[in-house]
């Protein structure tokens, strides 16, 4: 039987895992830098951006690739961890730049039929930005190593970082 822990110092493990904080830190900024794109390319100021799936760049690659970067710093990059962590990251990219892709092709053209071809009309169109191009995966992964990386060296766990924030102040 597997008992979960859910204790304050099961939460601080957590906290201590660099590797995880700096995978979702370039997730992050590459959601973020949507929001800059937005701006820059098409001119205009639209939060929900923020919130989307698809376009420039490819969060979820920024994601499994500054997670596996990670896993080879802390592990080596010819452990194991290290290559299950490059599959799925293979995996994910290969998936967003074509599977999701063409469904969101697909969508769109289900999108352009005529109401009157349903029985039941539907309620809201579907969603047709679920992938990404291949150069907004590249980006995506490009991001993912260039955030994790010198995190994992410079600054180390979010717990680690708090300790050290909290020497300093106080």
């Amino acid at each position: 039987m597997i008992v979960s822990d859910s204790s304050p110092s099961a939460w601080l493990g957590l906290l201590d895992n660099a590797v995880l904080a700096w995978g979702l830190a370039a997730c992050g900024l590459a959601q973020l830098s949507k929001l800059i794109v937005e701006l820059i390319f098409y001119r205009r100021w639209r939060p929900a951006v923020l919130l989307e799936t698809g376009g420039m760049p490819s969060s979820h690659s920024a994601l499994v690739t500054g997670t596996a970067a990670g896993v080879g710093w802390e592990m080596g990059f010819d452990h194991s961890g290290f290559a299950l962590a490059a599959t799925v990251a293979f995996v994910v990219m290969y998936d967003a730049s074509g599977i999701r892709r063409a469904a969101g092709f697909t969508a769109a053209r289900v999108n352009l039929l005529p109401v009157e071809t349903w029985p039941t009309p539907p309620e809201k169109q579907l969603k047709e930005s679920l992938g990404h191009t291949r150069i907004e995966v590249l980006v995506g992964s490009l991001i993912g190593p260039a955030v994790a990386l010198p995190g994992l060296v410079f600054v180390g766990s979010p717990l680690h970082l708090s300790q050290l924030l909290g020497m300093t102040l106080g």
